[in-house]
């Protein structure tokens, strides 16, 4: 019984030196563990309410887009890009404002929303469509090899059609209709053939192939 007890008394003995020599990085592990998951838990909160909150302000400009009020739409969709730049919902209120200024001739307005969109969108595709809008409105304003520039990416697979369109618009605003006649072709091969677009890519594609 007394070697056992002596045994006993060596790991308790073993057990106080190792929390003497190692507690305290033992609770500082664990409390770094513990904020970190609440860190993690607070950030996806803060997030979600972002969104949540982002997307209550999104409906309002869609209201503002459905009266017609240009004003209002002005100020709402700044407010989002104000407030919720991080979320998908700053760029598309850039979009929507980049349109409106389009609608209404402002091309410098609507060309520094893009810009802003297609640099600050928090995913692919909103930027793929804000350069895409871009280089649009780039064509409106004559600045050709800007356009170019904007559309010369390879896109992901669902933007192909749409870029060959646009490469073709303003090819054949160059006079290289033999160049814009190979792009609608393009287009036209990646457009599915449901798609009612393609009935527009096709009547340009006919046009060029008349003259």
């Amino acid at each position: 019984m007394a070697i056992y007890d002596l045994e006993e008394q060596e790991q308790i003995d073993t057990l106080k030196q190792f929390w003497r020599d190692y507690g305290k990085l033992i609770i500082l592990a664990a409390l770094a563990f513990v904020l970190g998951v609440a860190g993690t838990q607070g950030w996806k909160y803060h997030k979600n309410t972002q969104a949540q909150a982002a997307s209550l302000k999104f409906v309002e400009l869609e209201q503002a887009v459905a009266k017609g009020d240009v004003n209002e739409i002005r100020h709402v969709a700044d407010e989002i890009i104000a407030d919720f730049a991080s979320t998908p919902y700053g760029a598309m209120s850039a979009l929507v404002l980049a349109k409106t200024e389009r609608d209404g001739g402002d091309l410098d307005a609507a060309a520094q929303r893009l810009e802003w969109a297609a640099e600050n969108a928090p995913t692919e595709e909103l930027q793929v469509l804000a350069a895409l809008r871009l280089a649009a409105v780039r064509l409106d304003q004559e600045q050709y090899d800007a356009a170019l520039a904007l559309l010369d990416k390879t896109p992901s697979e669902s933007f192909v059609g749409v870029y060959s369109d646009l490469r073709g618009d303003v090819l054949l605003a160059q006079g290289n209709v033999a160049e814009a006649r190979a792009q609608y072709q393009q287009a036209l091969d990646e457009t599915a053939e449901t798609s009612p677009w393609r009935d527009v890519v096709q009547i340009k594609l006919d046009a060029l192939s008349a003259d």
